[in-house]
Formats: structure tokens, C-alpha cells, sequence
């Protein structure tokens, strides 16, 4: 009998399973954290297609993670759906998706409608306590490397431009000359690391976390699934719940968080010298406009 109960219980329990699980068993551990919601609702057989797997496989993956059938995990799963449907969200998003009552807009339509489906499920993905976690570490750090490759390169590009705008000292890592590895040495552990990589995840960004973790140094990962290869190095992990089966696969979701991250780090940061000013803790909802004029400036120009 399971003892897990919840679902971060069992995206945890996916994550920790994963490397060990035939091919078949990880094509639905991806399935199950991509698509939670049609593991959720569908049958064995539908779930089983969809996956591109057998239904025996599917009633495999459900012991290997201790339940004593698929319904049992199934259960989970229809757990969390009741409750993260407060609202139509994602009946919308399905019948954008199937075309019914939508214009002929073409492609324009298709990645509008992905989009709203990928910023619902960050909604849902995001925790506060992590944002608040990964602003600390930003505010504290001497100083701020972004590090990323391919496709996830301009999110970091983005996180080193508007931190820099904050009077962070935020340098973006690109590795020209291939002096990555030398870059990488000099990060000293009073500073912090923000790596973006999903699905297929970049080997140097990996190894650039993995090493410095082991160097003590702090890691923020902006990634796509609780079984990224990132969290296990990562100090702060935000796992997006990306589908990865995408032909084509959207920013939308990774760039509105970095640009929530952004946000919330710049009203820290005047919090931080209003404090400093005036020696008692700003009020909660201070915003930046009304900070003492030493605070670091929020924005220069269009940083966010």
C-alpha cells in the first residue's frame, strides 16, 4: 500500500523513481508530470495511447511507485485536479485546442491557445515560498551569473539584462572563446547561479550546476519538469510543467516567471534600503516609488 497522499508526494516520489525506471515507465513518469490532467480523467486505454505506451505498462508504473493498481494513483492525480479547478480555465483551453467556436486564425491561434494553457499550469507550478527563496538568494549574492544554451538562452539573456537594471552585478555566462569552464572556477560561494535548461537538457549547463553545487555555491534552476537533472543541484528549483512532445515549444511560461522574479527581487531590494535608512523594517507593501531616494533604482528604461 502507498503512503503517498498528495501530489507533490508523488511528483517526488516520480523524480526520485525516474533514473531507475525502464524506458517505457519514464515515457509516463514525462506523461504523467506534462499532462497531469489527462492521467487525471482518461481511461487505461486512452492514457495508454495518448503515451505511447501498453496499458500493462501503465498498471507497472502505478507499483513501482507502491500503489496496488493504476485507479489507486489514479486517485492522486484526480485530487489534484479538483483542486486547482476553480475556475474554467482549462475547459477553454481544450475547446481552443479542438477548434470549437475559435476563428480560423491558423497557427496564430494553436500557440495563443498553448500559451494560456502554459501560463495556467505555471499559475499552479509556482510556489510563493520558492519565488521568496530565490529573491533572497539574489539580494544576498556579491554578485549574480545566468548561465543557459539553445532555446532556453533567452530567458537567461533577459534575467541578465533586468537584474543588471536593479544594480545587481549580473553577468550573463556565454562561454565565448570556450572559456565557460574558466568563468565558472571564479564563482565564489558568497555569489549565486541561475540556470535555465529544459527538455533535452544542455550538458554543460548540467555539469555548471553540478559544479557548482559541490563548490558550495548557491543554484536557482528555471527548468521544465520535476525530473530535470537540474533540481538535484538546485538550491531553488521551479519546475514549469512544460510539455516537452511540442514541435515547437513556447517561452511564454519561462519568461513570465523570470519576469516575476525580477519584479519581486526590485521591491526587495528598495525594502532592503528603505530598512537601511531608516533603520526599522519598511512596511510590507511599500512600493518602490515611495522608497527612501538612496534605494537602488527598480528599472532603467524597459528592464522588465
Amino acid at each position: 500500500m502507498s503512503q503517498i497522499s498528495s501530489y507533490d508526494e508523488l511528483k517526488d516520489a516520480i523524480s526520485h523513481a525516474y533514473p531507475d525506471l525502464p524506458a517505457q515507465l519514464q515515457r509516463i513518469a514525462r506523461f504523467a508530470l506534462e499532462r497531469p490532467n489527462e492521467l487525471a480523467l482518461g481511461t487505461v486505454a486512452v492514457i495508454a495511447e495518448a503515451a505511447q505506451v501498453q496499458p500493462s505498462s501503465l498498471i507497472r508504473f502505478a507499483n513501482a511507485l507502491g500503489f496496488n493498481g493504476f485507479s489507486q494513483m489514479q486517485q492522486v492525480f484526480r485530487g489534484h485536479l479538483v483542486e486547482r479547478s476553480g475556475s474554467y480555465r482549462e475547459r477553454i483551453n481544450q475547446q481552443r485546442r479542438s477548434g470549437d467556436g475559435a476563428a480560423s486564425g491558423g497557427f496564430l491561434n494553436q500557440y495563443v491557445a498553448e500559451a494560456i494553457a502554459e501560463l495556467g499550469h505555471l499559475e499552479d507550478s509556482v510556489r510563493a515560498a520558492d519565488v521568496k527563496a530565490a529573491v533572497q538568494l539574489l539580494c544576498a549574492a556579491r554578485r549574480v551569473h545566468v548561465l543557459a544554451q539553445r532555446r532556453a538562452f533567452p530567458v537567461a539573456s533577459y534575467l541578465a539584462y533586468a537584474l543588471s537594471q536593479l544594480e545587481l552585478k549580473a553577468y550573463l555566462l556565454e562561454g565565448l572563446g570556450g572559456m565557460l569552464r574558466e568563468s565558472l572556477r571564479n564563482i565564489a560561494a558568497d555569489e549565486v547561479l541561475v540556470v535555465t535548461s529544459f527538455h533535452s537538457y544542455s550538458r554543460e549547463v548540467i555539469d555548471a550546476a553540478e559544479a557548482a553545487q559541490q563548490a558550495g555555491v548557491p543554484v536557482i534552476a528555471i527548468t521544465d519538469s520535476a525530473l530535470s537533472p537540474l533540481k538535484r543541484s538546485a538550491s531553488v528549483c521551479f519546475e514549469l510543467g512544460l510539455a516537452s512532445d511540442q514541435v515547437f515549444r513556447s517561452l511564454v511560461a519561462p519568461l513570465c516567471l523570470a519576469q516575476a522574479i525580477v519584479v519581486t527581487t526590485g521591491h526587495r531590494l528598495a525594502e532592503i534600503a528603505a530598512e537601511k535608512a531608516t533603520g526599522r523594517p519598511a512596511p510590507k507593501r511599500r512600493t518602490a516609488a515611495r522608497s527612501t531616494p538612496t534605494r537602488p533604482r527598480l528599472f532603467n528604461g524597459d528592464a522588465a
